[in-house]
């Protein structure tokens, strides 16, 4: 069958990636056409734009590149046109997807599925009108969300979290702390990691405050996580201070081997949990205080990382807006790192939430979902 897929960022691209190997496995014939990036082209097929040319956020990048983002919607269009899929497939990224999915169902009779649900359960709940009217199935990765669509009367199928797998799957498990700094040419010290996020505008808006906290503590050394599809000489511009590392493609394992982390809020605030490493999640917001005044008409969930989501209470602490300053950050550092009986209640949680997610397989099992139900649709 002929599969075309649209990730739209570095997570994404990932998650697809394993979907398209399990696609593989299950189906000899299966071809690829997508928009995603370099780990979906190592699965093989047609690259039709990289996810580093359509990764935009917030209003004011969204209107500088709006040209680009037209283009790209009418270059995905033209693709799908050509390429004649039997299914359309995609992941997250929902102000671009759900677009799409509306050329689809309105031009094609192709069915078009959702793995990775847009979090319509935290912001812009409005979409489910867009979802139950263009979105023939949707494959969730968070059992929380069976529930959010049963109230709207939308079945969806939880197949596990993707998550999971990649932390279950990853490689150097075994790896000692020395092999890891002598591979990087790190100190024989103990590590701060720092999870800045993906995207430049992120990375400049929260790394040089993450970067202050943690160089509060002298007896660790501290290491950035490098972004995939960031440039090393865009970090460079931050990293006034040459002690302060930088690492990239080995963000398991530097989670692996630091004390602890500060998480800019996304999909690795769940990897770290369920690596195991304490953390504390942040989130810039501009006009900070009245952004977090305004959250609550805005976001329709009481926490904004996946691990407290996930757990339904708060198990790491969360700056965000006005809370996001080097001193918080600093504090909530002094406790991880002192606090013994407060870093063991953080790691049991984890635990938890592993529990909470269930097995490893969600690839395996969305990519059987999926193909028994386009043979039943033949």
């Amino acid at each position: 069958m002929r599969y075309f897929i649209i990730a739209g960022e570095a997570s994404g691209d990932l998650h697809a990636s394993n979907l398209m190997q399990e696609l593989k496995k299950q189906d000899s014939n299966a071809d690829f056409c997508f928009l995603g990036g370099d780990l979906m082209a190592a699965q093989g097929g047609q690259l039709i734009k990289h996810y580093r040319q359509m990764a935009f956020m917030g209003f004011v990048a969204v209107l500088l590149n709006a040209k680009t983002i037209l283009k790209n919607m009418d270059d995905c269009k033209s693709a799908i046109s050509a390429f004649k899929p039997d299914v359309v497939i995609l992941v997250d990224y929902p102000s671009f997807n759900l677009r799409i999915a509306r050329f689809v169902k309105e031009n094609f009779k192709t069915p078009v599925y959702y793995y990775i649900s847009p979090k319509i359960w935290a912001w812009k709940e409005y979409r489910i009108k867009e979802i139950k009217k263009y979105i023939d199935k949707m494959f969730t990765i968070f059992p929380f969300e069976t529930e959010f669509y049963a109230k709207h009367n939308y079945k969806v199928d939880y197949v596990g979290n993707p998550t999971v797998d990649s932390i279950s799957n990853r490689p150097n498990q075994e790896q000692s702390f020395h092999e890891f700094c002598k591979k990087n040419d790190l100190l024989n010290k103990p590590i701060i990691a720092l999870l800045a996020g993906s995207r430049k505008q992120e990375i400049s808006a929260c790394l040089p405050r993450m970067i202050e906290a943690a160089e509060n503590y002298s007896e660790y050394q501290v290491v950035i996580s490098g972004a995939p599809g960031i440039d090393k000489e865009y970090y460079q511009t931050t990293l006034k201070n040459p002690n302060v590392r930088l690492v990239f493609d080995q963000t398991y394992d530097l989670l692996q081997h630091s004390d602890a982390a500060i998480v800019n809020s996304g999909t690795a605030t769940l990897e770290t949990a369920l690596i195991g490493t304490p953390q504390v999640v942040v989130y810039y917001q501009s006009l900070g205080r009245l952004a977090y005044l305004m959250k609550n008409l805005v976001i329709k969930v009481k926490y904004i990382s996946l691990v407290n989501l996930i757990a339904e209470k708060e198990v790491v602490k969360e700056l965000i807006a006005h809370l996001f300053t080097v001193k918080n950050m600093t504090d909530e550092l002094a406790k991880i790192l002192k606090d013994d009986s407060y870093r063991k209640k953080m790691i049991a949680e984890y635990g938890r939430i592993r529990n909470i997610l269930g097995e490893k397989g969600a690839a395996e099992k969305a990519a059987g979902m999926m193909i028994s139900s386009l043979v039943i649709s033949d």
